[in-house]
Order: structure tokens, then C-alpha cells, then sequence
């Protein structure tokens, strides 16, 4: 053995070592995990079908559809039941159930979720609609569904929230998680969104698990809709820690909506950078008071900036 090898060697066994000291995020002689990239491929196959004709190479009409969903949904009802399976294999909750039973909990698992697709479908079609209606730089329901990433985002929480709701483990989460890596977007598989929604721009946007969003609501970029602290994360999951949105509200960037017991009550608007942590009445509007603002030339001349500041803003009197 030369020392190139007796290196890589001594690389090998330092590894095993850590493997044997921090054995909690190993994965090894367990059931086989969902690979996040099969996961990915299903999703996009989920989706070819949801927006049929958009995220495919090959041109659809009449004739042709009908073989295309079939062949696509065969397969989507294939690779669903081998990751269902393996993620109900390794959560706790199902320890110790024959295999044949996780199989079949896994194929009625797949079933439901293609049998849900036209009920999916129908509140994407408002959530793209919403798109168009909210968005006047927005030209058409393609460029909606192929380049918006609050629309991409929307679409895999609907698929995702479905098998959550059916308490399919990990699946739901990854997901959302490749949605997140997608579309810098962050919904919990767990938050219900209700009908007409509209993720502008989008990026840096999270919805925590147990928000509750209505109808027409309209967020943008940089929005949290969080939880307040818990003491305990077992006391943390029984209750709701993440507001409650009605319906009708826009909030817009950068606003900070935290709480259970927070409610933005419907037909209100929150305005950029607010931070609330109680709930607003129905029909209220809630901003920040104006910032003072203050404005330096690099030549030192600070009267000079400001006086050219305030004519800007039509106040002539140049007091700094």
C-alpha cells in the first residue's frame, strides 16, 4: 500500500468513526429512503398533467391527449406507490406493519391523489386567473403558468397539501422543499390556501404550517406569515401557530404577520415592512408611519442635499 492509499484509507476509517458517534443522521440497514431526485421527476409528471401541453415536448390535441394522460398517469401511479411506500415504511407511525399493507395503503394513497387532480385542477384555474387579474405586466395564462414562480409554488402546495391532509409522511415535505429550492417560495404542505390566491414576484415568501389563508388573497415579495415562539414542541404542534389571513386581504412586501391567535380580517390591506403580532379588524389598513429620512453629499455640503431633498418633495423653505 502506498501512501496515496494509506491516506485514503485513514479518510475511510475517520468517517466510520463519525458514523458510529453521531449515529442519528445516519440512514444506514434501514428501509430505503424517497431519493430527492425521483421525487422531482414525479412531481414534474404530476404536473405535466396538471397543465397538460405546457411542460412537454410533444404537441397535444384531440387524438392525442387521451393517450398521453393515460400513459402518464399509469406511470405516476407506479413511481407514487414506490415512494409512498417507502416513506410509510420508515415513519414511526406504521412500525411494524406487514409490507403488504404498506403496499396497499400506498396504492390507495396514489389512487386518491390522481383522483383529486380535477379538483386540483379547478382551484389552480382560479389561482392563475388571479395571476392575470392581479398583475398588470402578466399577458397570458401561458406566461403565467410557465414563468411565475408563485403559480409553480401554488400549484406543488396543492399536490402537496392533498397527501398531507391523508397523513402521507416526508413526501409532503419534500415537496415543498423542492418547490422552496425552485421558486425561493416556502409553504408548509400543511397551510390551507383558499381559492383565487396570487404570489407576486414571490421570492423569500414562507407560510408557516398552520396558517389558514381565504379567498383573493394577494401577497408579495419577502412576506412572513410566522409563529411566536412555543415552549415546547409538542405543546407546539397540538394548537395553531401561524395567523389566520380572511379573505380578500393584500399584504405587501416585506410584512411580518406572526401569531395563532393573530387574524388580518377580510378586505384588509398590510402595508411593506409592518410587523404584527395582533389581530386587524375587517376592512382595516395598517402601514408604517412614514420614515424620516436623511441625506448626506459626499462633499460634506448636508444643507445643500437636503434643501434639493425638499424642493423634490415641493417644500421650498430649505430648513434642513
Amino acid at each position: 500500500m502506498n501512501d496515496h492509499e494509506r491516506r485514503l484509507a485513514s479518510v475511510v476509517e475517520g468517517v466510520l468513526e463519525s458514523y458510529r458517534d453521531h449515529g442519528n443522521i445516519n440512514h444506514i440497514d434501514g428501509n430505503n429512503l424517497p431519493a430527492r431526485s425521483e421525487v422531482s421527476e414525479l412531481l414534474d409528471d404530476v404536473l405535466s398533467i396538471v397543465f397538460p401541453g405546457y411542460f412537454n415536448y410533444e404537441p397535444l390535441d384531440d387524438l392525442t391527449v387521451r393517450y398521453f394522460v393515460g400513459a402518464r398517469c399509469a406511470r405516476i401511479l407506479r413511481r407514487l406507490e414506490q415512494v409512498v411506500t417507502r416513506s410509510l415504511a420508515v415513519d414511526c407511525s406504521h412500525a411494524g406493519r406487514p409490507a403488504d399493507e404498506i403496499g396497499q395503503s400506498a396504492h390507495e394513497h396514489a389512487l386518491e391523489l390522481l383522483q383529486a387532480i380535477p379538483s386540483i385542477r379547478a382551484a389552480l384555474a382560479a389561482d392563475v386567473q388571479a395571476a392575470l387579474a392581479g398583475d398588470p405586466a402578466a399577458c397570458s395564462d401561458a406566461e403565467i403558468i410557465m414563468s411565475y414562480p408563485g403559480v409553480t409554488a401554488i400549484a406543488g402546495h396543492r399536490i402537496a397539501h392533498h397527501l398531507y391532509c391523508r397523513r402521507v409522511p416526508l413526501l409532503p415535505r419534500m415537496i415543498a422543499e423542492i418547490l422552496h429550492s425552485r421558486t425561493g417560495i416556502d409553504i408548509h404542505p400543511g397551510a390551507t390556501i383558499g381559492r383565487s390566491f396570487f404570489i407576486d414576484h414571490g421570492t423569500g415568501v414562507v407560510i408557516g404550517e398552520t396558517s389558514i389563508i381565504g379567498n383573493r388573497v394577494k401577497l408579495y415579495q419577502g412576506v412572513t406569515l410566522g409563529a411566536l415562539s412555543v415552549k415546547s414542541r409538542e405543546a407546539g404542534r397540538k394548537v395553531q401557530r401561524h395567523p389566520t389571513i380572511e379573505d380578500d386581504v393584500t399584504v405587501y412586501a416585506g410584512a411580518t404577520i406572526l401569531g395563532g391567535d393573530t387574524v388580518i380580517g377580510r378586505g384588509s390591506t398590510i402595508g411593506g415592512n409592518v410587523w404584527l403580532t395582533r389581530s386587524v379588524p375587517p376592512g382595516t389598513t395598517v402601514v408604517l408611519d412614514t420614515p424620516s429620512l436623511r441625506f448626506f453629499a459626499l462633499n460634506g455640503d448636508k444643507n445643500g442635499i437636503e434643501k434639493h431633498a425638499l424642493e423634490k418633495n415641493g417644500d421650498k423653505s430649505g430648513t434642513p
